[in-house]
Protein backbone atom coordinates (compact mmCIF):
# COMPACT_ATOMS: atom_id res chain seq x y z
CA UNK A 1 0.00 0.00 0.00
CA UNK A 2 1.22 3.49 -0.85
CA UNK A 3 1.44 5.81 2.14
CA UNK A 4 -0.22 9.22 1.72
CA UNK A 5 2.70 11.08 3.30
CA UNK A 6 5.10 9.35 0.93
CA UNK A 7 3.01 10.48 -2.01
CA UNK A 8 3.10 14.12 -0.88
CA UNK A 9 6.85 14.04 -0.54
CA UNK A 10 7.47 12.11 -3.74
CA UNK A 11 5.59 14.56 -5.94
CA UNK A 12 6.17 18.10 -4.65
CA UNK A 13 4.75 19.81 -7.76
CA UNK A 14 4.06 23.55 -7.85
CA UNK A 15 3.73 25.65 -4.70
CA UNK A 16 0.40 24.90 -3.01
CA UNK A 17 -2.58 27.18 -3.52
CA UNK A 18 -3.85 28.62 -0.25
CA UNK A 19 -7.58 28.49 0.39
CA UNK A 20 -7.67 31.90 2.05
CA UNK A 21 -5.94 33.50 -0.92
CA UNK A 22 -8.35 31.74 -3.26
CA UNK A 23 -11.32 33.14 -1.34
CA UNK A 24 -9.76 36.61 -1.46
CA UNK A 25 -9.40 36.36 -5.24
CA UNK A 26 -13.01 35.27 -5.61
CA UNK A 27 -14.04 38.26 -3.52
CA UNK A 28 -11.91 40.49 -5.78
CA UNK A 29 -13.88 39.25 -8.81
CA UNK A 30 -17.14 40.00 -7.01
CA UNK A 31 -15.88 43.47 -6.12
CA UNK A 32 -15.01 44.10 -9.76
CA UNK A 33 -18.44 42.91 -10.90
CA UNK A 34 -20.14 45.13 -8.32
CA UNK A 35 -18.07 48.13 -9.41
CA UNK A 36 -18.55 47.52 -13.13
CA UNK A 37 -22.26 46.69 -12.99
CA UNK A 38 -24.22 49.27 -14.92
CA UNK A 39 -21.06 50.75 -16.43
CA UNK A 40 -19.74 47.97 -18.66
CA UNK A 41 -21.84 45.83 -21.05
CA UNK A 42 -23.35 42.90 -19.19
CA UNK A 43 -22.17 40.40 -21.81
CA UNK A 44 -18.54 41.39 -21.08
CA UNK A 45 -18.98 40.30 -17.45
CA UNK A 46 -20.77 36.97 -17.92
CA UNK A 47 -17.59 34.87 -17.97
CA UNK A 48 -16.16 36.49 -14.84
CA UNK A 49 -19.49 36.15 -13.01
CA UNK A 50 -19.66 32.48 -13.97
CA UNK A 51 -16.12 31.78 -12.73
CA UNK A 52 -16.72 33.57 -9.43
CA UNK A 53 -20.01 31.77 -8.76
CA UNK A 54 -18.59 28.40 -9.77
CA UNK A 55 -15.45 28.82 -7.66
CA UNK A 56 -17.36 29.96 -4.58
CA UNK A 57 -19.86 27.13 -4.92
CA UNK A 58 -17.15 24.51 -5.47
CA UNK A 59 -15.24 25.54 -2.35
CA UNK A 60 -18.42 25.78 -0.28
CA UNK A 61 -19.59 22.29 -1.23
CA UNK A 62 -16.44 20.34 -0.34
CA UNK A 63 -12.74 20.95 0.08
CA UNK A 64 -12.07 17.32 1.00
CA UNK A 65 -13.02 15.80 -2.35
CA UNK A 66 -11.20 15.80 -5.66
CA UNK A 67 -13.37 15.43 -8.76
CA UNK A 68 -11.53 13.73 -11.63
CA UNK A 69 -13.15 13.19 -15.02
CA UNK A 70 -12.23 10.53 -17.56
CA UNK A 71 -12.81 12.16 -20.95
CA UNK A 72 -12.24 10.69 -24.38
CA UNK A 73 -13.66 9.67 -27.71
CA UNK A 74 -15.62 6.58 -28.58
CA UNK A 75 -13.53 3.43 -28.36
CA UNK A 76 -10.81 4.95 -26.20
CA UNK A 77 -11.66 2.62 -23.33
CA UNK A 78 -12.82 5.24 -20.79
CA UNK A 79 -15.41 3.00 -19.21
CA UNK A 80 -13.01 0.05 -19.05
CA UNK A 81 -10.44 2.29 -17.35
CA UNK A 82 -13.13 3.56 -14.97
CA UNK A 83 -14.09 0.01 -14.02
CA UNK A 84 -10.46 -1.07 -13.66
CA UNK A 85 -9.74 1.75 -11.22
CA UNK A 86 -12.83 0.78 -9.21
CA UNK A 87 -11.98 -2.96 -9.39
CA UNK A 88 -15.44 -3.94 -10.63
CA UNK A 89 -17.82 -3.01 -13.44
CA UNK A 90 -19.76 0.12 -12.69
CA UNK A 91 -19.96 1.86 -16.06
CA UNK A 92 -21.32 -0.20 -18.96
CA UNK A 93 -18.86 -1.05 -21.73
CA UNK A 94 -20.48 -1.12 -25.15
CA UNK A 95 -19.54 -1.96 -28.69
CA UNK A 96 -21.64 0.54 -30.58
CA UNK A 97 -21.85 4.33 -30.70
CA UNK A 98 -22.42 5.99 -28.38
CA UNK A 99 -21.03 3.84 -25.62
CA UNK A 100 -21.53 6.05 -22.55
CA UNK A 101 -24.94 7.73 -22.52
CA UNK A 102 -24.80 9.32 -19.08
CA UNK A 103 -22.15 10.31 -16.58
CA UNK A 104 -21.24 7.71 -13.97
CA UNK A 105 -19.51 8.52 -10.69
CA UNK A 106 -17.54 6.50 -8.19
CA UNK A 107 -16.86 7.93 -4.73
CA UNK A 108 -14.05 6.63 -2.58
CA UNK A 109 -15.01 7.03 1.07
CA UNK A 110 -18.27 7.89 2.82
CA UNK A 111 -20.85 9.07 0.26
CA UNK A 112 -22.50 11.68 2.47
CA UNK A 113 -19.86 14.36 1.96
CA UNK A 114 -19.88 13.96 -1.82
CA UNK A 115 -23.66 13.87 -2.27
CA UNK A 116 -24.15 17.64 -2.49
CA UNK A 117 -21.10 17.94 -4.72
CA UNK A 118 -22.50 15.34 -7.14
CA UNK A 119 -25.89 17.05 -7.05
CA UNK A 120 -24.18 20.26 -8.15
CA UNK A 121 -22.20 18.46 -10.85
CA UNK A 122 -25.42 16.85 -12.05
CA UNK A 123 -24.79 13.11 -11.67
CA UNK A 124 -28.04 11.27 -11.04
CA UNK A 125 -28.14 9.19 -7.81
CA UNK A 126 -28.70 5.91 -9.66
CA UNK A 127 -25.41 6.37 -11.49
CA UNK A 128 -23.36 6.92 -8.34
CA UNK A 129 -21.20 4.16 -6.81
CA UNK A 130 -19.29 4.04 -3.54
CA UNK A 131 -15.99 2.46 -2.46
CA UNK A 132 -15.65 2.58 1.35
CA UNK A 133 -12.62 1.32 3.26
CA UNK A 134 -14.86 -0.75 5.51
CA UNK A 135 -15.87 -2.77 2.46
CA UNK A 136 -12.77 -2.57 0.29
CA UNK A 137 -9.89 -2.67 2.71
CA UNK A 138 -7.04 -0.33 3.47
CA UNK A 139 -5.64 -0.49 -0.07
CA UNK A 140 -8.28 2.04 -1.07
CA UNK A 141 -7.48 4.46 1.75
CA UNK A 142 -5.14 6.69 -0.34
CA UNK A 143 -8.03 7.33 -2.73
CA UNK A 144 -10.53 8.35 -0.05
CA UNK A 145 -11.92 11.70 -1.19
CA UNK A 146 -11.72 10.86 -4.90
CA UNK A 147 -14.82 11.36 -7.03
CA UNK A 148 -14.16 9.72 -10.39
CA UNK A 149 -16.45 10.50 -13.33
CA UNK A 150 -16.89 8.58 -16.56
CA UNK A 151 -18.10 11.18 -19.07
CA UNK A 152 -20.08 10.56 -22.25
CA UNK A 153 -18.03 10.28 -25.44
CA UNK A 154 -16.89 13.69 -26.60
CA UNK A 155 -17.34 12.68 -30.27
CA UNK A 156 -20.85 11.31 -29.76
CA UNK A 157 -23.28 11.65 -32.65
CA UNK A 158 -25.83 13.02 -30.19
CA UNK A 159 -25.53 16.73 -29.41
CA UNK A 160 -26.75 16.32 -25.83
CA UNK A 161 -23.78 14.10 -25.05
CA UNK A 162 -21.29 16.65 -26.35
CA UNK A 163 -23.07 19.43 -24.43
CA UNK A 164 -22.89 17.32 -21.27
CA UNK A 165 -19.16 16.84 -21.75
CA UNK A 166 -18.65 20.59 -22.27
CA UNK A 167 -20.63 21.37 -19.13
CA UNK A 168 -18.82 18.87 -16.92
CA UNK A 169 -15.37 19.84 -18.16
CA UNK A 170 -16.05 23.28 -16.72
CA UNK A 171 -16.92 21.86 -13.28
CA UNK A 172 -14.42 19.10 -12.55
CA UNK A 173 -11.13 19.62 -10.72
CA UNK A 174 -8.94 17.44 -12.90
CA UNK A 175 -9.25 15.79 -16.32
CA UNK A 176 -7.68 12.55 -17.48
CA UNK A 177 -7.83 12.57 -21.27
CA UNK A 178 -8.10 8.97 -22.43
CA UNK A 179 -6.66 8.35 -25.92
CA UNK A 180 -6.16 5.10 -27.76
CA UNK A 181 -3.27 4.03 -30.04
CA UNK A 182 -5.42 4.20 -33.15
CA UNK A 183 -6.76 7.75 -32.70
CA UNK A 184 -4.32 9.41 -30.29
CA UNK A 185 -3.42 11.98 -32.98
CA UNK A 186 -7.04 12.82 -33.86
CA UNK A 187 -6.96 16.49 -34.92
CA UNK A 188 -10.50 17.12 -33.69
CA UNK A 189 -9.68 15.91 -30.17
CA UNK A 190 -6.47 17.94 -29.99
CA UNK A 191 -7.85 21.14 -31.55
CA UNK A 192 -11.33 21.21 -30.03
CA UNK A 193 -10.53 19.93 -26.55
CA UNK A 194 -6.93 19.41 -25.49
CA UNK A 195 -5.61 22.77 -26.72
CA UNK A 196 -8.51 24.56 -25.10
CA UNK A 197 -7.30 23.20 -21.77
CA UNK A 198 -3.71 24.35 -22.16
CA UNK A 199 -4.17 26.87 -19.32
CA UNK A 200 -5.16 23.92 -17.11
CA UNK A 201 -1.95 21.97 -17.66
CA UNK A 202 -1.49 21.56 -13.91
CA UNK A 203 -4.86 19.80 -13.70
CA UNK A 204 -4.48 17.63 -16.79
CA UNK A 205 -3.25 14.10 -17.35
CA UNK A 206 -3.15 12.22 -20.67
CA UNK A 207 -3.55 8.45 -20.64
CA UNK A 208 -2.54 6.46 -23.71
CA UNK A 209 -5.00 3.65 -23.01
CA UNK A 210 -5.11 0.18 -24.53
CA UNK A 211 -1.33 0.18 -24.61
CA UNK A 212 -1.55 -3.63 -24.63
CA UNK A 213 -2.54 -3.38 -28.33
CA UNK A 214 0.98 -2.13 -29.07
CA UNK A 215 4.14 -4.13 -29.08
CA UNK A 216 6.24 -3.36 -26.00
CA UNK A 217 8.88 -1.68 -28.15
CA UNK A 218 6.28 0.60 -29.78
CA UNK A 219 4.85 1.99 -26.57
CA UNK A 220 7.71 4.47 -25.85
CA UNK A 221 7.69 5.63 -29.46
CA UNK A 222 3.92 6.29 -29.46
CA UNK A 223 4.15 7.99 -26.06
CA UNK A 224 6.93 10.28 -27.37
CA UNK A 225 4.91 11.10 -30.48
CA UNK A 226 1.87 11.89 -28.33
CA UNK A 227 4.01 14.09 -26.10
CA UNK A 228 5.25 15.93 -29.23
CA UNK A 229 1.65 16.60 -30.30
CA UNK A 230 0.83 17.91 -26.84
CA UNK A 231 3.83 20.25 -26.88
CA UNK A 232 2.68 21.56 -30.25
CA UNK A 233 -0.66 22.34 -28.60
CA UNK A 234 1.05 24.21 -25.74
CA UNK A 235 0.49 21.32 -23.35
CA UNK A 236 4.14 20.69 -22.63
CA UNK A 237 4.77 19.24 -19.21
CA UNK A 238 1.46 17.35 -19.05
CA UNK A 239 2.02 13.79 -17.76
CA UNK A 240 1.55 11.11 -20.44
CA UNK A 241 0.85 7.66 -18.99
CA UNK A 242 0.55 4.37 -20.85
CA UNK A 243 -2.36 2.37 -19.41
CA UNK A 244 -4.35 -0.77 -20.05
CA UNK A 245 -7.53 -1.76 -18.28
CA UNK A 246 -6.58 -5.41 -18.79
CA UNK A 247 -3.39 -5.19 -16.77
CA UNK A 248 -3.52 -3.70 -13.30
CA UNK A 249 0.25 -3.28 -13.29
CA UNK A 250 -0.01 -0.72 -16.10
CA UNK A 251 -2.53 1.23 -13.99
CA UNK A 252 0.00 1.90 -11.23
CA UNK A 253 1.23 5.26 -12.53
CA UNK A 254 -2.29 6.55 -13.08
CA UNK A 255 -3.35 5.35 -9.67
CA UNK A 256 -0.39 7.03 -7.97
CA UNK A 257 -1.22 10.24 -9.84
CA UNK A 258 -4.79 10.12 -8.54
CA UNK A 259 -3.58 9.29 -5.02
CA UNK A 260 -1.30 12.32 -5.10
CA UNK A 261 -4.14 14.56 -6.27
CA UNK A 262 -6.32 13.28 -3.45
CA UNK A 263 -3.59 13.54 -0.82
CA UNK A 264 -2.59 17.11 -1.60
CA UNK A 265 -6.18 18.32 -2.08
CA UNK A 266 -4.79 20.81 -4.57
CA UNK A 267 -6.51 19.76 -7.81
CA UNK A 268 -9.65 21.82 -7.17
CA UNK A 269 -7.66 24.80 -5.95
CA UNK A 270 -5.29 24.69 -8.92
CA UNK A 271 -8.15 24.38 -11.38
CA UNK A 272 -9.99 27.30 -9.81
CA UNK A 273 -6.78 29.30 -9.56
CA UNK A 274 -6.18 28.80 -13.27
CA UNK A 275 -9.74 29.91 -14.03
CA UNK A 276 -9.17 33.02 -11.92
CA UNK A 277 -5.89 33.70 -13.73
CA UNK A 278 -7.75 33.67 -17.04
CA UNK A 279 -10.45 35.89 -15.54
CA UNK A 280 -7.78 38.31 -14.31
CA UNK A 281 -6.43 38.62 -17.85
CA UNK A 282 -9.92 39.22 -19.25
CA UNK A 283 -10.74 41.86 -16.66
CA UNK A 284 -7.33 43.51 -17.07
CA UNK A 285 -8.12 43.91 -20.76
CA UNK A 286 -11.28 45.78 -19.75
CA UNK A 287 -9.30 48.17 -17.56
CA UNK A 288 -6.47 49.19 -19.89
CA UNK A 289 -3.33 51.05 -18.85
CA UNK A 290 -5.07 54.18 -17.56
CA UNK A 291 -3.97 55.51 -14.18
CA UNK A 292 -6.88 55.07 -11.74
CA UNK A 293 -8.45 58.31 -10.55
CA UNK A 294 -11.82 59.33 -9.19
CA UNK A 295 -11.49 63.04 -9.93
CA UNK A 296 -12.41 65.27 -12.89
CA UNK A 297 -9.54 67.58 -13.76
CA UNK A 298 -10.13 71.26 -13.09
CA UNK A 299 -9.70 72.33 -16.70
CA UNK A 300 -12.42 69.98 -17.94
CA UNK A 301 -14.78 71.16 -15.19
CA UNK A 302 -14.00 74.82 -15.89
CA UNK A 303 -14.66 74.38 -19.61
CA UNK A 304 -17.98 72.76 -18.80
CA UNK A 305 -18.94 75.65 -16.49
CA UNK A 306 -17.94 78.20 -19.14
CA UNK A 307 -20.04 76.48 -21.78
CA UNK A 308 -23.05 76.10 -19.47
CA UNK A 309 -22.73 79.73 -18.39
CA UNK A 310 -22.71 80.82 -22.03
CA UNK A 311 -25.72 78.63 -22.78
CA UNK A 312 -27.58 80.06 -19.77
CA UNK A 313 -26.97 83.65 -20.92
CA UNK A 314 -24.64 84.60 -18.06
CA UNK A 315 -22.58 87.05 -20.17
CA UNK A 316 -25.74 88.93 -21.14
CA UNK A 317 -26.89 89.07 -17.52
CA UNK A 318 -23.49 90.35 -16.42
CA UNK A 319 -23.62 93.06 -19.08
CA UNK A 320 -27.12 93.95 -17.92
CA UNK A 321 -25.94 94.19 -14.30
CA UNK A 322 -23.11 96.54 -15.28
CA UNK A 323 -25.45 98.60 -17.44
CA UNK A 324 -27.97 98.81 -14.59
CA UNK A 325 -25.27 100.09 -12.24
CA UNK A 326 -24.19 102.72 -14.74
CA UNK A 327 -27.77 103.85 -15.25
CA UNK A 328 -28.30 104.11 -11.50
CA UNK A 329 -25.15 106.21 -11.33
CA UNK A 330 -26.45 108.48 -14.08
CA UNK A 331 -29.81 108.74 -12.37
CA UNK A 332 -28.19 110.02 -9.16
CA UNK A 333 -24.84 111.56 -10.06
CA UNK A 334 -25.24 112.32 -13.74
CA UNK A 335 -26.04 115.57 -15.46
CA UNK A 336 -29.77 116.37 -15.68
CA UNK A 337 -29.67 116.04 -19.50
CA UNK A 338 -28.17 112.54 -19.22
CA UNK A 339 -30.82 111.64 -16.66
CA UNK A 340 -33.52 112.67 -19.11
CA UNK A 341 -32.03 110.57 -21.89
CA UNK A 342 -31.92 107.59 -19.51
CA UNK A 343 -35.72 107.36 -19.43
CA UNK A 344 -35.83 106.95 -23.19
CA UNK A 345 -34.45 103.38 -22.93
CA UNK A 346 -35.66 100.44 -20.76
CA UNK A 347 -33.77 99.73 -17.57
CA UNK A 348 -31.71 96.53 -17.60
CA UNK A 349 -32.84 93.76 -15.21
CA UNK A 350 -36.19 95.47 -14.84
CA UNK A 351 -38.62 92.96 -13.41
CA UNK A 352 -41.13 91.69 -15.91
CA UNK A 353 -44.81 91.07 -15.33
CA UNK A 354 -45.83 88.92 -12.36
CA UNK A 355 -45.46 85.22 -12.92
CA UNK A 356 -48.80 83.41 -12.67
CA UNK A 357 -49.09 80.75 -10.01
CA UNK A 358 -50.55 78.39 -12.58
CA UNK A 359 -50.29 78.27 -16.33
CA UNK A 360 -53.19 77.37 -18.63
CA UNK A 361 -53.79 73.66 -18.44
CA UNK A 362 -52.91 73.44 -14.76
CA UNK A 363 -49.12 73.33 -15.12
CA UNK A 364 -46.79 75.25 -12.84
CA UNK A 365 -44.36 77.82 -14.25
CA UNK A 366 -40.77 76.67 -14.77
CA UNK A 367 -39.08 79.24 -12.52
CA UNK A 368 -40.99 81.89 -10.49
CA UNK A 369 -39.34 85.29 -10.31
CA UNK A 370 -38.60 86.83 -6.92
CA UNK A 371 -38.16 90.55 -6.26
CA UNK A 372 -34.49 91.37 -6.09
CA UNK A 373 -33.53 88.38 -8.24
CA UNK A 374 -32.23 88.41 -11.78
CA UNK A 375 -35.11 87.68 -14.17
CA UNK A 376 -34.98 84.14 -15.54
CA UNK A 377 -33.73 83.91 -19.09
CA UNK A 378 -36.57 81.52 -19.96
CA UNK A 379 -36.44 78.17 -21.73
CA UNK A 380 -35.88 79.77 -25.10
CA UNK A 381 -32.70 81.39 -23.80
CA UNK A 382 -31.03 78.13 -22.76
CA UNK A 383 -29.30 76.92 -25.89
CA UNK A 384 -29.75 73.16 -25.81
CA UNK A 385 -27.25 72.37 -28.59
CA UNK A 386 -24.57 74.29 -26.68
CA UNK A 387 -25.45 72.40 -23.51
CA UNK A 388 -25.18 69.07 -25.31
CA UNK A 389 -21.87 70.01 -26.88
CA UNK A 390 -20.49 71.18 -23.51
CA UNK A 391 -21.45 67.93 -21.80
CA UNK A 392 -20.02 65.82 -24.61
CA UNK A 393 -16.77 67.79 -24.61
CA UNK A 394 -16.34 67.38 -20.84
CA UNK A 395 -17.03 63.64 -21.07
CA UNK A 396 -14.59 63.21 -23.96
CA UNK A 397 -11.87 64.99 -22.04
CA UNK A 398 -12.41 62.98 -18.86
CA UNK A 399 -12.68 59.65 -20.68
CA UNK A 400 -9.79 60.21 -23.07
CA UNK A 401 -7.38 58.13 -20.97
CA UNK A 402 -9.88 55.36 -20.16
CA UNK A 403 -10.42 52.13 -22.11
CA UNK A 404 -13.34 51.98 -24.50
CA UNK A 405 -15.93 50.41 -22.21
CA UNK A 406 -15.29 52.85 -19.37
CA UNK A 407 -15.04 55.77 -21.80
CA UNK A 408 -18.53 54.91 -23.05
CA UNK A 409 -19.69 54.66 -19.43
CA UNK A 410 -18.38 58.16 -18.72
CA UNK A 411 -20.18 59.49 -21.80
CA UNK A 412 -23.42 57.79 -20.83
CA UNK A 413 -23.19 59.06 -17.25
CA UNK A 414 -22.54 62.63 -18.39
CA UNK A 415 -25.69 62.54 -20.53
CA UNK A 416 -27.84 60.70 -18.01
CA UNK A 417 -29.52 63.94 -16.82
CA UNK A 418 -28.97 66.16 -19.81
CA UNK A 419 -32.72 66.65 -20.28
CA UNK A 420 -32.87 68.22 -16.82
CA UNK A 421 -30.04 70.66 -17.48
CA UNK A 422 -31.91 73.50 -19.29
CA UNK A 423 -34.63 73.82 -16.64
CA UNK A 424 -32.09 73.46 -13.84
CA UNK A 425 -29.96 76.23 -15.35
CA UNK A 426 -33.09 78.41 -15.69
CA UNK A 427 -33.92 77.96 -12.04
CA UNK A 428 -30.34 78.42 -10.86
CA UNK A 429 -29.86 81.66 -12.77
CA UNK A 430 -33.26 82.99 -11.71
CA UNK A 431 -32.48 82.26 -8.05
CA UNK A 432 -29.29 84.35 -8.01
CA UNK A 433 -29.81 87.57 -6.04
CA UNK A 434 -29.37 90.80 -7.98
CA UNK A 435 -26.66 93.26 -6.98
CA UNK A 436 -28.09 95.49 -4.19
CA UNK A 437 -29.27 98.93 -5.34
CA UNK A 438 -27.01 100.75 -2.89
CA UNK A 439 -25.72 104.24 -3.73
CA UNK A 440 -22.19 105.35 -2.89
CA UNK A 441 -22.09 108.42 -0.62
CA UNK A 442 -20.46 110.60 -3.27
CA UNK A 443 -23.26 110.11 -5.82
CA UNK A 444 -25.65 112.67 -4.28
CA UNK A 445 -23.09 115.48 -3.75
CA UNK A 446 -21.90 115.01 -7.31
CA UNK A 447 -25.48 114.93 -8.51
CA UNK A 448 -26.22 118.18 -6.61
CA UNK A 449 -23.12 119.74 -8.12
CA UNK A 450 -24.28 118.62 -11.56
CA UNK A 451 -27.61 120.32 -10.94
CA UNK A 452 -25.96 123.54 -9.79
CA UNK A 453 -23.63 123.57 -12.79
CA UNK A 454 -26.47 122.78 -15.15
CA UNK A 455 -28.70 125.42 -13.62
CA UNK A 456 -25.88 127.96 -13.90
CA UNK A 457 -25.35 127.06 -17.55
CA UNK A 458 -29.11 127.18 -18.16
CA UNK A 459 -29.34 130.60 -16.46
CA UNK A 460 -26.52 131.94 -18.61
CA UNK A 461 -28.19 130.55 -21.70
CA UNK A 462 -31.54 132.09 -20.81
CA UNK A 463 -29.88 135.44 -20.08
CA UNK A 464 -28.28 135.37 -23.51
CA UNK A 465 -31.54 134.34 -25.18
CA UNK A 466 -33.46 137.18 -23.50
CA UNK A 467 -30.87 139.65 -24.74
CA UNK A 468 -31.07 138.17 -28.22
CA UNK A 469 -34.89 138.38 -28.30
CA UNK A 470 -34.86 142.00 -27.12
CA UNK A 471 -32.37 142.92 -29.81
CA UNK A 472 -34.41 141.10 -32.42
CA UNK A 473 -37.54 143.07 -31.46
CA UNK A 474 -35.62 146.37 -31.51
CA UNK A 475 -36.19 146.93 -27.84
CA UNK A 476 -33.68 148.20 -25.35
CA UNK A 477 -30.51 146.15 -25.33
CA UNK A 478 -29.46 144.33 -22.23
CA UNK A 479 -26.10 145.27 -20.86
CA UNK A 480 -24.21 142.20 -19.66
CA UNK A 481 -21.60 142.47 -16.99
CA UNK A 482 -18.27 141.31 -18.28
CA UNK A 483 -15.33 139.51 -16.85
CA UNK A 484 -12.37 140.27 -19.00
CA UNK A 485 -13.42 140.03 -22.66
CA UNK A 486 -16.47 137.73 -22.04
CA UNK A 487 -19.91 138.65 -20.74
CA UNK A 488 -21.03 136.89 -17.56
CA UNK A 489 -23.91 134.97 -19.24
CA UNK A 490 -21.46 133.48 -21.75
CA UNK A 491 -19.08 132.62 -18.96
CA UNK A 492 -21.93 130.95 -17.08
CA UNK A 493 -22.91 128.90 -20.15
CA UNK A 494 -19.41 127.91 -21.18
CA UNK A 495 -18.35 127.32 -17.59
CA UNK A 496 -21.36 125.08 -16.98
CA UNK A 497 -20.69 123.04 -20.10
CA UNK A 498 -17.00 122.73 -19.32
CA UNK A 499 -17.64 121.80 -15.68
CA UNK A 500 -20.22 119.23 -16.78
CA UNK A 501 -17.67 117.68 -19.12
CA UNK A 502 -14.95 117.79 -16.48
CA UNK A 503 -17.21 116.18 -13.86
CA UNK A 504 -18.25 113.52 -16.37
CA UNK A 505 -14.59 112.90 -17.28
CA UNK A 506 -13.76 112.47 -13.60
CA UNK A 507 -16.80 110.41 -12.65
CA UNK A 508 -17.08 108.11 -15.71
CA UNK A 509 -13.91 106.03 -15.03
CA UNK A 510 -14.92 105.65 -11.38
CA UNK A 511 -18.42 104.51 -12.34
CA UNK A 512 -17.04 102.21 -15.04
CA UNK A 513 -14.63 100.57 -12.58
CA UNK A 514 -17.41 100.13 -10.03
CA UNK A 515 -19.69 98.72 -12.75
CA UNK A 516 -17.01 96.21 -13.68
CA UNK A 517 -16.75 95.14 -10.06
CA UNK A 518 -20.52 94.73 -9.96
CA UNK A 519 -20.30 92.67 -13.14
CA UNK A 520 -17.55 90.52 -11.66
CA UNK A 521 -19.54 89.86 -8.51
CA UNK A 522 -22.63 89.07 -10.56
CA UNK A 523 -20.61 86.81 -12.84
CA UNK A 524 -19.14 85.00 -9.84
CA UNK A 525 -22.57 84.38 -8.29
CA UNK A 526 -24.11 83.26 -11.58
CA UNK A 527 -21.19 80.99 -12.42
CA UNK A 528 -21.28 79.50 -8.93
CA UNK A 529 -24.95 78.67 -9.46
CA UNK A 530 -24.23 77.25 -12.93
CA UNK A 531 -21.24 75.29 -11.59
CA UNK A 532 -23.44 73.75 -8.89
CA UNK A 533 -25.88 72.58 -11.55
CA UNK A 534 -23.01 71.22 -13.64
CA UNK A 535 -21.56 69.37 -10.67
CA UNK A 536 -24.92 67.87 -9.69
CA UNK A 537 -26.14 66.85 -13.15
CA UNK A 538 -22.92 66.19 -15.09
CA UNK A 539 -19.83 65.94 -12.90
CA UNK A 540 -21.43 63.86 -10.12
CA UNK A 541 -22.52 61.05 -12.50
CA UNK A 542 -19.04 61.10 -14.05
CA UNK A 543 -17.51 60.89 -10.58
CA UNK A 544 -19.64 57.82 -9.92
CA UNK A 545 -18.15 56.09 -12.96
CA UNK A 546 -14.60 57.15 -12.09
CA UNK A 547 -14.98 55.87 -8.53
CA UNK A 548 -16.29 52.60 -9.92
CA UNK A 549 -13.30 52.48 -12.28
CA UNK A 550 -10.94 52.98 -9.34
CA UNK A 551 -12.61 50.21 -7.33
CA UNK A 552 -12.54 47.90 -10.35
CA UNK A 553 -8.86 48.63 -10.91
CA UNK A 554 -8.06 47.86 -7.27
CA UNK A 555 -10.06 44.63 -7.54
CA UNK A 556 -8.10 43.54 -10.63
CA UNK A 557 -4.82 44.27 -8.85
CA UNK A 558 -5.94 42.09 -5.93
CA UNK A 559 -7.13 39.38 -8.31
CA UNK A 560 -3.82 39.24 -10.17
CA UNK A 561 -1.84 38.87 -6.94
CA UNK A 562 -1.44 35.14 -6.32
Amino acid sequence: MTDVADIREATPGDPPVEVDRMLARIEAVNQFLHAAEGHLPADRLVAARTVAERAATRLALSRDHTVVALAGATGSGKSSLFNALAYFEMSPVGVRRPTTDVTHACVWGPPEGAARLLDWIGVLPRYRFVRESALDGDDEAPLHGLVLLDLPDLDSVQDRHRWEVERLLGLVDMVVWVLDPQKYADRVVHANYLRRFRQHRASTVVALNQADLLAPAEVPRVVDDLRRLLEAGELDGVPVLATSALHQASMANLRVTLEHAVATRQAALRRLSTDLDATAEELSALMGPAIPTDDVDGEAEQKLVNALASAAGVPALVDAAESAYRQRAIATAGAPLARGLRWLRPAPLRAGPPVPSELPGGTAPAAPHRPGAAPPPGPATIQRPIVGLAVRTAADRVGASLPEGWRDAVGGASRSRIDDLPDALDRAVAAVEREPDHQPLWWRPVGLLQWLVTLGAAAGLMWLLVGYVLRSLGLAKLTYPVVGPLPVPALMLLGGVLLTLLIAAAVTPVVAAAARRVGQRTDARLRAAVAEVGRDLVIAPIHTVLRAYLRASEAVTSLRAR
